[in-house]
């Protein structure tokens, strides 16, 4: 898997500005002040970085923004990069800076001069999530990587470990998404997740045998095409004390083909990323394990691959699922929901949650309504869909409330079963969300993430390259730190 950069946090040296090789990071105040380190190396380039934070060009730089001054006299560094950023910036503005030192660093080593910096922490988060590459499959040999020396005033109120818990588990999810098929098999998937039990996650893996004493008909009916073994695999962190734990559930279709309602050709080599619900849910139960987050956690996801084949489900089939409702297949490639449904009715009788999210690749529709910039939120709470708004919004994570309604409840009518697994094109992200909250008790707050837009991009984000971007491992990690740790 891929590993975060290093993080060395230090306390402030001026003497070693001189003689460090690589790129040196020096954050500058908007009015171009200078700042004590700013002051020993503008001695040591006689000059260069106060003609420079003068400059037209300093000032058309955006907070947040970097240019580097290159192979500066008096310096042994390759470069120095200025970043303009307030000392009081906000977590934000602090993490986009990270980004922008990030995506320039290359492989030498990086040295942030960050002194009194507020959001310290955020920068060093900035830098770590971008600088991520997934080179697993690359035969050539890569250069190694230089790591990152953090320079502050108070070393002892910097944590290196909690960044790294963090960028872990959203590399985590990236690896997974980003993986080919071929690697990602629903048994390796679930072999990478007991790797959490050296963290103290308790993982077990239910075999078909057992989805079926259970009564998990609509997964199964999913994986049926495949030669590949569909598995439910339950991941819990007890971190907190006897209270009932939230809840997690992720759509783990490994790959997606449609099944017997075939997609085209064109764009099918993306639906390896069609596991991108379990792939956060496994992401953040990471990163709780790795930071002893103090809260009762449950991961469930659902790990299928749907394939045309002879055994395979047809569109007309009627399949029971564990709850006992039927339901009529008019579409094999809608087969998400009946993944999610058997998933989120076990969690719920197993676990009894206090409350419960379920993540999912789901819809094509919710990329025609938010593009690649938000997710949807489909809640039946206000109170935890509120919480889970809030959340995103202060890491960044793009998320926007859709609504629910029993209206459109008769566009799944089926003359056949108690329900069909599609209700035609009109609203589609919010029939499919209705489809699921059937298998939602009453008293469980619950919220449904439509994440098709945001699992993985083609054109990549300020904090990820192109491809898998762990969106949501943040969010709701700040959920449950906010709302649900003791």
């Amino acid at each position: 898997m891929t590993a975060p950069i290093s993080l060395d946090v230090t306390a402030l040296d001026l003497d070693a500005l001189a003689g460090f090789e690589g790129r040196v990071v020096l954050f500058c105040e908007p009015d171009g002040k200078l700042s004590q380190p700013a002051r020993r190396v503008n001695r040591l380039t006689k000059g260069a970085l106060e003609r420079f934070l003068g400059s037209k060009a300093f000032e058309s730089l955006k907070e947040g923004d970097a240019a580097d001054l290159a192979f500066p006299v008096g310096m042994a560094a390759d470069a120095v990069q200025v970043v303009k950023l307030s000392r009081r910036a906000d977590a934000s503005e602090a993490r986009k800076a990270g980004a922008a030192v990030g995506r320039t660093k290359g492989h030498k080593a990086l040295l942030l001069v960050a002194g009194n910096l507020k959001s310290v922490e955020d920068v060093m988060l900035g830098v770590a999530l971008r600088v991520y590459d997934f080179t697993a499959h690359l035969t050539k040999d890569k250069d190694a990587e230089g790591g990152v020396t953090v320079m502050v005033s108070k070393p002892e109120e910097v944590s290196a470990e909690g960044v790294l818990a963090l960028a872990e588990g959203v590399f985590f999810t990236r690896d997974l998404v980003n993986e080919p098929s071929n690697i990602l098999t629903t048994t390796e998937f679930a072999a990478r997740l007991e790797g959490l039990k050296d963290l103290g996650v308790e993982v077990e893996v239910l075999e078909e045998d057992e989805l079926e004493k259970l009564g998990m008909r609509t997964l199964l009916a999913v994986g049926q095409g495949s030669e590949s073994p569909s598995k439910v695999v339950v991941m819990q962190w007890k971190g907190g004390a006897d209270e009932a734990p939230f809840a997690l559930v992720g759509k783990g279709v490994v790959f997606d083909t449609g099944g017997i309602s075939l997609k085209p050709a064109g764009g099918m080599e993306d639906m390896t990323m069609d596991m991108g619900g379990a792939g956060v849910v496994s992401g953040v139960m990471k990163t709780l394990a790795l930071r002893k987050a103090k809260a009762n956690v449950v991961g469930l996801v659902g790990l299928v691959e749907n394939m045309p084949d002879g055994k395979a489900q047809r569109p007309g089939d009627v399949v029971k699922s564990m709850k006992g409702d039927t339901v009529e297949v008019i579409n094999t490639d809608a087969e998400g929901r009946l993944v999610l449904c058997d998933v989120l009715w076990y969690t719920q009788e197993r676990f009894k949650p206090t409350g419960m999210i379920n993540l999912a690749t789901l819809t094509g529709a919710i990329i025609i309504g938010l593009g690649h910039e938000m997710a949807g939120v489909f809640s039946n709470d206000d109170g935890i869909a509120d919480a889970f708004l809030k959340a995103a919004k202060a890491e960044g994570e793009g998320a926007w409330r859709m609504p629910l309604a029993p209206a459109y409840d008769k566009q799944l009518k089926s003359r056949v079963a108690d329900m069909k697994n599609v209700g035609g094109r009109p609203a589609g992200s919010i029939t499919a969300a209705q489809f699921l909250q059937r298998f939602v008790k009453e008293d469980v707050p619950w919220i449904h993430l439509d994440i098709a837009g945001v699992a993985s991009v083609a054109a990549g984000t300020e904090f990820a390259p192109k491809g898998a971007t762990g969106w949501g491992v943040l969010a709701l990690n700040r959920l449950i730190a906010d709302g649900y740790e003791k």
